[in-house]
């Protein structure tokens, strides 16, 4: 994968300039709509079908933990599942018509039950933290528009970088935690914690700049219309990555009163 963004879909090559020339032989190859090029009011609208089916089945799910039922299967289940779904549209993008909302309907089921826990245990904490989500992106979204942040080189290379980094201590702090009776820095409420949380949080807020500059060289490259999806697919992990990083700080903040 290229550096263009850690995102595991917009950093795919199919945001490439070389995906270009493969648009004639990917039209021959599917019966979906891809007569058309991308478009970025297509994009919007796709990324607005996802986050309401995202919703409707994150509702359901909070709905049916907080009348007695154990969301943990179905957290656990749609998580993993939303993963597959990720996993096989980055190297099938032109399913992504597909996959987008299945993603978006497993994933749901993830974040509704990790909200319902979270809710459960701090209450209030998910209008915060879904409220600080939305603030975010605005901010982002206006700053992108309005070229306040340029999306250079270089500015790639430290996001990348940093989210790299971030995605290596997670992974071996769960491994090292799992095997051994070591607890990484980032659990409980300490100072630590909180600071390893907000400095998350800001990287995964860039890369939502990364994600914009995709989404607009796709449609400047007039990507097929599949492509669409696939980038408001790539949106969408990016928007839940920073919600739940947003309640893994709010916990620690709660959890200090």
């Amino acid at each position: 994968m290229s550096l263009n963004s850690k995102n595991p879909f917009l950093n795919n090559k199919t945001f490439s300039t070389t995906a270009v020339s493969k648009k004639d032989e990917v039209h021959q190859a599917t019966i979906i709509d891809y007569n058309q090029d991308m478009t970025l009011s297509g994009t919007i609208n796709k990324s607005l079908i996802l986050f309401l089916l995202l919703l409707a089945s994150a509702i359901v799910v909070w709905w049916l933990a907080f009348n007695g039922m154990n969301p943990i299967a179905l957290t656990i289940g749609g998580a993993v599942i939303g993963l597959i779904l990720v996993v096989i549209a980055a190297f099938k993008p032109q399913y992504a018509p597909f996959l987008a909302p299945g993603y978006a309907l497993f994933e749901g089921l993830f974040i509704g039950g990790i909200s319902a826990i979270f809710e459960a245990k701090y209450p209030g904490i998910v209008i915060q933290a879904v409220g600080a989500t939305f603030v975010t992106f605005i901010v982002c979204l206006g700053l992108y528009k309005y070229k306040i942040v340029k999306v250079t080189e270089q500015f790639k290379s430290v996001v990348v970088a940093a989210t790299l980094a971030i995605a290596t201590y997670y992974v071996l702090s769960w491994v090292f935690s799992m095997f051994t009776s070591f607890v990484p820095v980032h659990y409980g409420n300490s100072l630590m914690s909180i600071g390893i949380s907000i400095f998350v949080i800001v990287i995964a807020a860039l890369n939502l700049f990364l994600d914009f500059d995709r989404i607009e060289k796709g449609v400047a490259q007039k990507m097929p219309k599949f492509m669409e999806w696939y980038g408001a697919m790539g949106l969408m992990i990016t928007l839940v990555w920073l919600y739940i990083e947003f309640l893994r700080l709010l916990s620690k903040l709660n959890s200090k009163n």
